[in-house]
C-alpha cells in the first residue's frame, strides 16, 4: 500500500524536530573499540549511544513521543543536573538516528 503525502510530511516533521533537539544540545557517545578489545565484552559494556538533552519534563515527554513515532526504542531517561537525558542505545539505532538527522537537515 502506498503512503499518502501526509504520512511523508508527518514523518519528515518528526525527523526535523528530532534533528532540532539533537543539534541544539544532543550528542553521541561512541564505543571505545580499543578498550572493548583490551577488556572484553564481559567487562566493558558501554556501547554506542545518542543522548538527547531536554530542558524540562514536558520537553522530555515530547522527545519520547517523537522517538516512538519515528520507530525508535528509547532507553530510560535520567536527570543530569537541571536537565533530562534521553538515551537511545545500540549501534544500529544510533546509525539510523544519525542518518535521519542528516536527511532532515538536508531537506
Amino acid at each position: 500500500m502506498k503512503k499518502d503525502s501526509s504520512d511523508h510530511t508527518s514523518s519528515h516533521a518528526v525527523a526535523r524536530e528530532l534533528a532540532y533537539f539533537f543539534t541544539r544540545n544532543g550528542y553521541v557517545r561512541a564505543q571505545n573499540t580499543k578498550r572493548l578489545k583490551e577488556e572484553g565484552p564481559g567487562t566493558y559494556k558501554k556501547g554506542a549511544e545518542v543522548r538527547l538533552v531536554a530542558r524540562s519534563e514536558d520537553e522530555l515527554e515530547r522527545m519520547r513521543d517523537l522517538l516512538d513515532r519515528a520507530g525508535f526504542k528509547a532507553g530510560r531517561p535520567f536527570r543530569k543536573g537541571n536537565q533530562y537525558c534521553q538515551p537511545l542505545y545500540g549501534k544500529r539505532e544510533v546509525d539510523r538516528f544519525l542518518e535521519m538527522v542528516v536527511s532532515a537537515s538536508d531537506g
